[in-house]
């Protein structure tokens, strides 16, 4: 399984500032970053004081506010952190500080990053704060061990992934503040993950006339043609369902209606209902003839209906992100530290949700997603209560990330 120099200076290092990285991560649960509401400047600061606790330089990037307003966020920092070893290849290590909202049913503080029988409890804790810090704790180490390296990394701690990513990394990269060579995102588990679904959010507006209940024949009812729609869309979910993908853990596509807004009153025609759907795309599809055939299926659900009239909106297109240029390699280098430290097998494959690792993929960066965690998302409690990781982990996290970093920087193959 092993691929590569062991380097016990370097696995010395990370052992040495275990209970410091528990310390780091745990301030970073303790710092909320919810998104929504999507403040997330304060959390940003917050995490670039604990980067220069550890000596690092950091710069500071805040994403205008007319680019914030239009993601959807009221403040946005995005960090960057350079390390150079000389002259070679450049590594961006990638992890983002905004969370969801916790929500109902935790036992504990959400923001407490309580530790309770070996696992540490907090939102964000696996999604994705503790990548942040076994990031940050790798990048220490390979600066303290004093391997002869050669090449950079790149610390980019970004604040929109749960709003899609487009002022994090796809705005770092599009302002040309990094262009790395190689990508390691976020995987909220210790798999290895070289591919992942896209998603397509399109909402869809029936507008039509209303009228009072007692005359529904002089209004043009605009539920009753957003319920053939809806008919139509669930017939296509269950066709969707049928389909299959070839990436190992990716099952198929889905689509899902999440929300319905309409009507004025119990006694009047509804002039107006709105609906959003989520559409998963996986890497075997072209996501944009995706969106074309649901554009064409709801203009053909609502023909024939007399006064009525539709309107479609993207609200996000982010598109499957897969292996670009020799991911292979970065992937089975990151695969073999994995499995020697965790001690089993750890393959390769897909997931089915959708990440920043896309854009990184979309600028040519050949990228694979690693991270601190249980085996799986669920073992994790990722976006539900009682986020979790196991503790031991988030130096085992640390040290397959350095171990995989020092072969990049040394020619290892």
């Amino acid at each position: 399984m092993r691929e590569g120099p062991g380097h016990p200076a370097l696995l010395a290092a990370v052992d040495r500032d275990a209970a410091d990285a528990l310390r780091f991560l745990a301030r970073l649960v303790q710092a909320p970053s919810d998104n929504p509401t999507g403040d997330c400047a304060p959390f940003a600061e917050a995490a670039a004081l604990a980067l220069e606790n550890l000596g690092f330089a950091v710069e500071r990037h805040p994403v205008p506010a007319d680019s914030v307003r239009r993601a959807g966020m009221v403040s946005c920092t995005n960090l960057v952190v350079r390390h150079s070893f000389g002259p070679g290849p450049t590594i961006a290590l990638n992890a983002h500080g905004d969370v969801v909202p916790p929500g109902e049913g935790w036992i504990g503080d959400p923001y407490g990053a309580d530790i309770r029988d070996g696992w540490m409890y907090g939102r964000g804790v696996a999604v994705s704060k503790s990548d942040i810090a076994s990031f940050a704790f790798a990048l220490k180490a390979l600066r303290d061990s004093g391997l002869p390296l050669r090449g950079a990394v790149e610390l980019h701690v970004t604040a929109d992934e749960e709003t899609g990513g487009e002022i994090g990394p796809a705005w770092l990269i599009r302002e040309g503040l990094t262009r790395p060579d190689y990508a390691i995102c976020p995987g909220f588990s210790y798999e290895v993950v070289t591919a992942h679904n896209g998603c397509l959010h399109l909402e869809i507006t029936v507008s039509g006339r209303s009228a009072h209940a007692a005359r529904p024949e002089t209004g043009h009812d605009a539920l009753r043609a957003a319920t053939r729609i809806l008919t139509r869309l669930y017939d296509h979910a269950d066709e969707l369902r049928q389909r299959r993908s070839a990436v190992p853990g990716i099952a198929g596509p889905s689509l899902v209606v999440g929300l319905i807004e309409g009507g004025i009153n119990t006694n009047v025609v509804p002039d107006r209902v709105t609906v959003r759907l989520d559409r998963r795309v996986v890497p075997d599809e072209d996501a944009a003839a995706a969106e074309r055939a649901l554009r064409d299926l709801v203009a053909d659900a609502a023909s024939g209906h007399e006064g009525i009239s539709v309107a479609l909106r993207r609200i996000l297109l982010a598109r499957p992100f897969g292996p670009v240029g020799d991911a292979d390699r970065l992937a089975r280098i990151v695969s073999g530290r994995a499995s020697e430290i965790m001690g089993e097998a750890i393959p390769t494959g897909g997931v089915p949700l959708y990440a920043d690792a896309r854009h990184y993929s979309e600028a040519g960066i050949p990228t694979v997603m690693y991270g601190c965690g249980p085996r799986t998302l669920l073992d994790a409690n990722a976006h539900r209560a009682d986020e979790r990781i196991p503790v031991d982990h988030l130096a085992m996290a640390t040290k397959v990330i350095a171990l995989a970093v020092a072969d990049l920087l040394s020619g290892q193959d």
